[in-house]
């Protein structure tokens, strides 16, 4: 790991960074492993942000990695073999990509009222779906999930369905989109994205130095 620098900003002024991800990405999920300590290690925060793979896809003509020949094959391997070399579990849900909506709108209702647990309900939801192979899709099993952390679960429940929630979920990944986002995982720190778990090393030099 790399020293952080004597310049570096006081922990007061550090910005958060801001991590953006698709439930249904297993690099994402990858990189949920690791966000937390990285930032920790420079006095940062992690700001947790869910998006929708498939309205960004339609922005930038990309398709399922997984779905693609050869190349899906190949990420296929990488991600067990970057599992491993991590020591994080990896077990592939039976439908994939699946539909997250229901979980990125949980995230952002529970980030409302607090932001730290609402991190560690995406944890537990990740863990559902890419440390056990479960399914995340349902409203029900999202709620479970939460309700297991501490959230209201009728109070969730009732928010899934409601319209400012939803509302809420589009503006953000319209957000993303006008941000530059691409994909997932993808990352900002004090303003300089990146793209990939395989970025994680830059992120942390990046955040180590104050730049290059």
């Amino acid at each position: 790991m790399a020293e952080s620098s004597d310049t570096a900003p006081s922990s007061e002024t550090r910005a958060p960074i801001e991590f953006y991800f698709d439930f249904s990405s297993p690099y994402g999920y990858l990189a949920a492993h690791k966000i937390d300590d990285i930032a920790r290690l420079y006095g940062r925060t992690v700001d947790w942000k869910p998006v929708l793979l498939g309205v960004i896809f339609k922005s930038t003509g990309a398709q399922p990695l997984l779905d693609i020949p050869l190349k899906g094959a190949y990420a296929h391997r990488d991600m067990e073999r970057t599992a491993r070399f991590l020591g994080v579990p990896l077990a592939f849900p039976e439908v994939m990509p699946f539909p997250s909506i229901p979980a990125a709108r949980a995230v952002y209702w529970i980030k409302d009222q607090d932001a730290d647990l609402a991190a560690t309900v995406a944890r537990a939801l990740y863990d559902e779906a890419f440390g056990k192979g479960g399914d995340i899709r349902d409203a029900e099993v999202v709620v479970r999930i939460a309700a297991e952390h501490g959230v209201d679960a009728d109070a969730l429940t009732a928010a899934l369905g409601d319209p400012a929630v939803k509302e809420r979920l589009k503006f953000e990944v319209e957000a993303a989109l006008q941000a530059g986002v691409c994909g997932s995982p993808f990352f900002v720190v004090d303003g300089e994205p990146f793209w990939g778990a395989d970025r994680l090393d830059h992120v942390e030099r990046w955040l180590a130095t104050g730049g290059w």
